[in-house]
């Protein structure tokens, strides 16, 4: 016999004159927290996620005005966090985040789920095309965020900006701008083909253009989170070792004694990156590369100004496609490797190790910040079986750190690895020969 899945329907209650009339139940009293279990109390019982606005009331419109002169034609003055007015070449620095809306503080005191606006929850049925009413001539102009976040209009020339965080995914609560130029680029991803050459697939060095590296600003939430976790396990300590047997039946023993540990860490978390993007976050080595882009971290997040669309002139960038409640679990799994390596240093005695073998974790409060971070990237697509594999080579757009892959010839490395054997296995010889 199947059971009903879900709560019972709830009685309908009618007035009088109705075909049914039902009384209301009396003497029902409310739900005591107290009395449910761990999990749905903590649920029941937490405060409601709190917004933050981050938006800024001067952009609204969508458009990016110089502060001066109110002209559109905006950019970013290379290698600086400066916009530069190409009208009246005034300049002016973009308003920290940190320093606007106090990220950096409180985050020992934080409770709940503190989400800025920019990290809202995206409308399932908000579409990529958004449209804006031009101020200067009245024309509509419509901006598709799957692949850019600035147009012109046609009549009047007006560029605008998708400023008003309209929830998509596509307008975060802050921007961390390029430093790192494309010459600088380039010849950074040109000196690191350049050490692996000897070993590259032949196409791959026949088609390597890296002057076709693009900028790109990838999503993140940056997260701030007050934590506790506790961590339990079996550790040892060495008292005695001794060798039995003989010839080539030697075998090493050791005694040891065997202790019980228990650690609990309170601790918090400053502006840790979680990628909030499904692509770049399917780290499957198998069809990808994607891993390259967390060896490039970290990046300068402290210096994250307003978002304000002008940085993204002639810039690409990928769309927001995770909320917050997807990426908790992630959270959670760096919160606990962060506690595992707080309380490091408290074993240090046990000479043999620790083994953990429970961990609990609590995450009393955390603050959600939505985020674009710059990358220069330079792909190459390997042909072969499922589709074959994309390589990245990935250059941090703020410090320069640079990382990929390059895909190789197989038997170059087999070559190379029979021949170093072969190498170790003379000397080996050669050692043997001359101390007998």
């Amino acid at each position: 016999m199947s059971t009903p899945k879900g709560p019972p329907p709830l009685p309908q209650y009618t007035g009088p004159g109705s075909p049914q009339d039902v009384p209301p139940e009396t003497g029902r009293s409310p739900i005591d927290p107290d009395t449910l279990p761990g999990p749905i109390r903590d649920e029941v019982t937490a405060p409601d996620p709190v917004a933050i606005d981050t938006a800024a009331d001067e952009l609204k419109d969508g458009v990016n005005r110089c502060p001066k002169c109110g002209s559109t034609e905006i950019r970013q003055r290379a290698g600086t966090d400066v916009l530069v007015c190409q009208y009246c070449r005034h300049e002016w620095h973009g308003e920290r985040v940190e320093e606007e809306f106090g990220f950096g503080e409180g985050i020992d005191q934080l409770q709940g789920t503190v989400i800025a606006s920019g990290a809202r929850d995206i409308a399932a049925d908000t579409a990529s095309l958004v449209s804006f009413k031009c101020t200067g001539c009245g024309a509509e102009v419509t901006v598709n965020t799957e692949t850019t976040m600035t147009a012109r209009c046609h009549w009047c020339r007006h560029v605008f900006g998708v400023n008003e965080q309209v929830a998509n995914g596509a307008v975060p609560d802050a921007v961390l701008p390029f430093h790192i130029k494309k010459e600088d680029a380039i010849a950074r991803i040109r000196q690191f083909v350049d050490k692996r050459r000897l070993f590259a697939l032949k196409a791959f060095k026949e088609q390597f253009t890296p002057e076709n590296v693009g900028a790109v600003y990838l999503p993140y939430m940056i997260v701030d989170g007050n934590v506790s976790a506790d961590v339990f396990g079996q550790a040892e300590i060495e008292t005695r070792r001794y060798t039995q047997g003989s010839d080539n039946n030697k075998k090493t023993y050791y005694d040891a004694d065997v202790y019980r540990v228990e650690r609990h860490v309170d601790f918090t978390v400053d502006d840790l990156p979680l990628e909030s993007s499904k692509s770049r976050g399917n780290l499957d080595t198998k069809a990808n590369t994607n891993n390259i882009i967390n060896t490039i971290l970290p990046f300068d997040t402290k210096n994250a100004v307003k978002w304000n669309a002008s940085y993204l002139v002639d810039v690409s960038s990928e769309k927001r496609d995770l909320d917050v409640e997807k990426l908790k679990p992630r959270l959670e799994d760096q919160a606990l490797s962060i506690a595992r390596a707080q309380v490091e240093k408290s074993v240090e005695q046990y000479d043999r190790g620790v083994r953990w073998e429970q961990e609990r974790l609590r995450v009393h409060g955390s603050r959600w910040v939505a985020m674009y971070l710059p990358v220069w990237l330079y792909s190459y697509h390997q042909p072969g079986a499922n589709g074959g594999m994309l390589h990245y080579i990935a250059v941090n757009g703020r410090t320069g750190e640079t990382m990929g892959s390059v895909p190789v010839e197989q038997w170059k490395l087999l070559t190379a690895a029979i021949t170093v054997g072969t190498f170790l296995e003379g000397i080996a010889l050669w050692i043997l020969v001359h101390t007998t």
